[in-house]
């Protein structure tokens, strides 16, 4: 039986408490604010059923210190890898996430159209949900149509602070 290992260790930023795990290739999860550890360790039990996780600050530390960076307005970007799991429409939206500029936020519909899917505004919204990699995958930067700060797994409180944080730093 094929076992990975997911280690993982918390990050805590003011308020906001998130899990954070990675691989042997790179990041793969970054909880949303509030989630217990029973939550996180569902997560991995349906997507990475053979895995173990261990817990481990050390591993995760230059991943928590570029997110830390990116809270305190330091450094907008992040350079370490990703591996990010899902079907190939998810990580087709999770891919075109990455391409909206800091700072900038789009709607549902012109993710639908940037992917050439213009029909398919509930599947896109439906993908940007199932996004692991909150922050580093940036689907906070996507509202509605009509400009209003819609869903986000992460929660409203979380999406305000990050879109704030951004159109001050720009």
């Amino acid at each position: 039986m094929d076992q990975k290992l997911i280690e993982w260790a918390v990050l805590e930023h003011g308020q906001w408490k998130l899990y954070v795990a990675k691989t042997a290739k790179g990041l793969c999860y970054i909880g949303s604010p509030g989630n217990s550890f029973e939550e996180f360790k569902t997560y991995f039990a349906k997507r990475y059923p053979n895995a173990i996780l261990v817990e481990s600050a050390e591993a995760l530390a230059p991943y928590i210190q570029e997110l830390l960076d990116y809270f305190n307005g330091i450094n907008p970007t992040f350079s370490l890898p990703i591996d990010v799991k899902g079907t190939p429409f998810q990580e087709e939206i999770w891919q075109a996430l990455q391409t909206i500029p800091y700072g900038k936020t789009v709607s549902y519909s012109e993710i639908a159209v940037l992917i050439n899917r213009p029909s398919a505004v509930r599947a896109v919204g439906s993908a940007i949900g199932a996004n692991p990699l909150l922050i580093l995958v940036p689907c906070h930067r996507v509202i509605g149509k009509n400009g209003a700060i819609s869903g986000y797994r992460g929660g409203m409180e979380l999406k305000r602070f990050l879109l704030d944080l951004e159109l001050q730093q720009t």
